[in-house]
């Protein structure tokens, strides 16, 4: 069963995240400050985190950059609709992705589901691995870059780097077709499935994305060896 920490000080709100979210069958623990917050993610690792961004005590960024000090459990920021600062700096901040106020709690649960299936299937790939059955290596390489599609593993020059799940889908799509141009409204559609933010402009997320995997895997994220800008059309795979 999937645990869900929802983060949130309008108690009604709370109220009906919760009781959606237990209709689906997930176990839910509730929190309506900062600091209960980020006790709760100290105290046990959960498979989501719902974190409103204006919260007493401690606000979401801060509890969302005291999360990553510790752990990559994937983090769905809840933000008003005209706080675009809000977005990006949670983004930048470590955020696998963000929905804006008021919300369709389908929607929300849209996003859970798929950060959710994408985890248990690099849990299930770790755990065949580790078993010693004889599992099939999806493994990409170029230059001194290696990902394994099924553990979701990324290594740089022999050391491992630790990407988000969003970050991770990214690389696997661009790396997976090399040379191929991609617009931001087209990664919008086919990493986070999100039509409806790529017909209204919102195509900042990926800007963003790109520029937080370019300083983890780019030797020089200026000058950048792997994920290349064509200017005006979008993004692509080249070594």
């Amino acid at each position: 069963m999937s645990k869900i920490l929802v983060v949130d000080d309008e108690k009604l709100i709370v109220k009906g995240i919760r009781f959606s979210l237990l209709q689906d069958g997930y176990e839910v623990d509730c929190a309506y400050d900062g600091e209960e917050a980020l006790g709760l993610a100290k105290a046990q690792e959960y498979d989501c985190v719902l974190l409103d961004v204006m919260l007493p005590k401690m606000n979401g960024m801060e509890v969302l950059q005291a999360i990553r000090e510790f752990s990559d459990m994937p983090v769905i920021l809840l933000t008003a609709k005209s706080e675009d600062m809000d977005k990006i700096m949670g983004l930048e901040s470590g955020a696998d992705d963000y929905v804006t106020k008021p919300f369709n709690i389908l929607e929300v649960k849209a996003r859970i589901k798929g950060i959710l299936r994408r985890a248990s299937k690099a849990q299930k790939a770790i755990e065949k691995a580790s078993a010693g059955n004889d599992v099939k290596k999806a493994v990409i390489q170029a230059s001194d870059m290696e990902i394994n599609t099924e553990t979701r593993r990324v290594f740089v020059a022999g050391r491992e780097i630790n990407l988000t799940a969003r970050e991770f889908d990214l690389l696997e799509l661009l790396m997976t077709h090399p040379g191929k141009v991609y617009s931001r409204e087209d990664l919008l559609k086919l990493v986070w499935g999100n039509r409806a933010a790529a017909s209204g402009g919102d195509v900042r997320t990926v800007d963003v994305h790109v520029r937080r995997l370019r300083e983890k895997i780019e030797p020089k994220p200026s000058d950048p060896k792997y994920v290349h800008t064509k200017w005006g059309v979008g993004y692509y795979f080249q070594a």
